[in-house]
Parts: C-alpha cells; structure tokens; sequence
C-alpha cells in the first residue's frame, strides 16, 4: 500500500477509499527508491512519501485532506497517521541540523545519520496534554481560536521542555481560561499526525476561578450541562471525541455528532 501526501492531504481514488499503486504513483514521477517504508519488519509493504505542493493527482484520484478523511480511512486510519510522519520525518531531515551535511539513512531503524559530525535524527513525537473539566454535572468545552470552522471540545496544548504532563494540565488551565483544577485522572493517548503529536487525555475536577478566555488561543468557552443542546464536538475516531462521549450521559452521548 501506497500513501502519498502533498501538504496535510493524501492522495486517495476519487471514488471510494483506495490507495495509488505503482503504476499510479509513477505518473506523478514516484518510483520505488522514492517512497519510504512505513515499517521496517519483514514482509510489511506499506511505503510513503511526500511530494511538491504544485504536484497534481492523476485522472481518478484526488489530494484530500487527512483531517477530513480520518473518519472515512476506518482501519487504516492509524497507518495513515504513522506513514503521514514518517513522511514528514523524511522530509525535514534531507540535512544535518547541526553542520548541513546530506544525512544517510540507517537500514537498521528510523533513523538518519549525519556522516560529518555523527548527529542521529530520529521520527519526532511532540507530546501534547488533554484535559476536559468537570464541575458537577457541567464539562468545559472551547472552541480554539487557530481553527476558524472547530468544533467545540477539551482544552489541549503541548507539553514544555521540563513539564510534566501534569505540570502543563495545570499551566494550559489557567493561561487558557483561568481555572485551576484538582484530581486529574488519566484517561488515554492517540497518536495524531497533526505534525507529530501524542495526545495524552486526561479529566480533571474544577477547583476554583471564573472564566477567563486568553483570546489568541481559545475563541470561545462555556459550561454544559444535562439540560443544555450540545454543539458539535470532534469526531469519535479521535481521542477527543472519546473522551467528551465516555464522560457524557448515555442518552447525550448516543445523539452526538459523528
């Protein structure tokens, strides 16, 4: 299985969820020694590679996003998200980082070797915390300010160099809506090709203060109770969307939004 991305979008067939096979990736000018295995075991023929953003999908196959695609991909979805940054990995690490040299690839492991001054460059895994506020019967969800057209959901950013995990559920709390919180309990990971991220969801208690939007991050933020419609929220392939659904009322939870 090939999979073939420009920017955030996999190449995919117009018609259905089907991957370019070879024939299909030469006409995009993709050979063999192009692609990158997404494994590394024996046997395993999944490939992948990013190509040039003016590159054009051949007659029956389209650029989609990933985002979008996500739900559709079913099964492939998690293969999707490892080969989308291996893809990237590969992509970013042509050079050394530190002294420019053209990197080699190890046969042995994801890995690139600087042949000048030794530098390794491995995969990157960008940690990022999750967190949905309870207070009583109410959870929090916001609305982040990058995405014009996002669903409400869980509060979430990345973890800083010296943090904890816990450490930055605290931190992102309180710059994002100027709460504090209490009894954080572990709820689940998800790797998430948005580069390179690893979801780490927790839920936590709500310990005092009153809302506080930090504006060039959350555009929006609001208590929701039993009684109240919810708005959309993040599809249930996501580790977002999991989590608001196990902590909503069953009946709620069966009508929410896909």
């Amino acid at each position: 299985m090939n999979l073939i991305f420009r920017g955030d979008e996999l190449l995919l067939c117009e018609s259905r969820i089907d991957f370019p096979d070879a024939d299909v990736c030469a006409l995009i000018g993709l050979g063999a020694d192009a692609l990158q295995p997404v494994w590394l075991s024996a046997g395993s023929s999944h490939r992948t590679c990013h190509v040039a953003r003016d590159v054009e999908a051949p007659s029956g196959f389209a650029f989609r996003k990933l985002r979008a695609v996500m739900a559709e991909l079913g099964e492939h979805g998690a293969l999707a998200s490892r080969a989308f940054q291996v893809a990237e990995w590969v992509r970013t690490h042509r050079y050394c980082g530190v002294c420019a040299t053209p990197m080699r690839k190890s046969e042995k492991e994801l890995c690139f070797h600087c042949p000048a001054c030794g530098f390794s460059a491995y995969p990157r895994i960008s940690p990022a915390m999750m967190v949905l506020i309870k207070r009583g019967d109410e959870i929090l969800l916001a609305r982040h300010a990058t995405y014009a057209t996002a669903r409400y959901t869980a509060l979430a950013g990345f973890v800083e160099a010296g943090e904890s995990i816990e450490e930055a559920i605290h931190r992102e709390v309180l710059e994002e809506v100027g709460l504090r919180v209490k009894d954080l309990r572990y709820f689940g990971s998800q790797s998430w090709p948005f580069p390179h991220s690893l979801m780490i969801a927790y839920t936590a208690e709500y310990a005092g203060g009153e809302l506080r939007i930090q504006e060039d991050e959350i555009a929006d933020a609001l208590w929701f109770g039993p009684g109240d419609a919810l708005p959309d929220i993040p599809m249930v392939e996501s580790i977002a969307g999991r989590l608001l659904r196990a902590n909503l009322p069953p009946d709620v939870a069966r009508r929410a939004s896909v």
